[in-house]
């Protein structure tokens, strides 16, 4: 593995994913051991020519030798590149780059709701991505997709429950946003969109947990109890991660209650 050194990429301390893929670049070799600086430790001299408004929303990557600064997926083409020459040719490829743009503005702006983190307030400098309605939308409507067909594929593994259709798990998934919006009433529209995203991703959380289940389906007949086990199991998940999100946002606690109470009703639906 070839280093790229005397560059510093910077990244969001406060973001777990942020933080694991800077420390594997180092880890593997790919940039030295300062290879790495959380943005909110920026210096002053750094703090001159670094753009404080796009870093947040795009890692950049400083040349510490000409003190210039690459931003988003190039920073990343320019790390794995130095190793991987291909990866970084293919990834400039114009079609290609704009894809690439766009994933990873997708992924970037709704870092904070994909895998969130505690923030220290302590810190001066703040590495939180611009609010982008069009990408938590997105994101919503992402996490909506693929939680309404594995629950579709899932419930009609299990046989008490009438037939599934992916209308009707799409109604359900959507209707938790509405229903656990209802209790946000008197919230600004940031925080009602920062608490759906953070809800959407724990339903997604759950359907990506019961995967395994439908794939093993497909070569074996998964006796009913397992089946039933299972989905508890990551319901029980799914509740200790929306209770964590709930705390970190600093929203009513009761919210993860009605979270329930609502799986509850449209259960109480579906057999009616």
């Amino acid at each position: 593995m070839k280093t790229l050194e005397n560059q510093t990429l910077l990244y969001d301390e406060d973001c777990p994913l942020c933080s694991l893929y800077t420390t594997g670049f180092v880890k593997s070799g790919m940039l030295d051991k300062n290879g790495r600086k959380s943005y909110c430790q920026l210096s002053e001299e750094e703090q001159n020519f670094v753009d404080l408004k796009r870093a947040p929303n795009e890692i950049a990557l400083i040349d510490n030798n000409t003190k210039t600064v690459t931003y988003g997926i190039d920073s990343l083409l320019k790390v794995v590149g130095f190793s991987f020459p291909f990866i970084e040719k293919t990834g400039k490829i114009k079609p290609i780059h704009f894809l690439l743009r766009k994933l990873y503005s997708f992924v970037s702006y709704n870092r904070k709701v994909i895998i969130p983190g505690p923030i220290n307030e302590e810190n001066k400098l703040q590495c939180t991505p611009d609010f982008s309605y069009k990408y938590r939308f997105l994101f919503i409507g992402f996490a909506l997709t693929i939680t309404s067909f594995v629950l579709f594929r899932y419930s009609n593994l299990i046989l008490n429950l009438p037939k599934s259709t992916i209308f009707r798990e799409l109604i359900l998934a959507f209707g938790q946003i509405v229903f656990q919006g209802l209790f946000l009433l008197k919230a600004d529209k940031k925080t009602i969109m920062n608490y759906a995203g953070n809800l959407m991703t724990v339903s997604l959380m759950g359907s990506l947990i019961l995967i395994p289940i439908l794939l093993l389906n497909q070569f074996i007949n998964i006796p009913q109890i397992l089946v039933l086990s299972w989905f508890a199991i990551t319901v029980l998940i799914m509740f200790k991660e929306h209770f964590r999100r709930i705390k970190l946002l600093k929203l009513p606690f009761y919210l993860s209650y009605t979270w329930v109470l609502y799986r509850i009703l449209a259960l109480l639906l579906i057999l009616n």
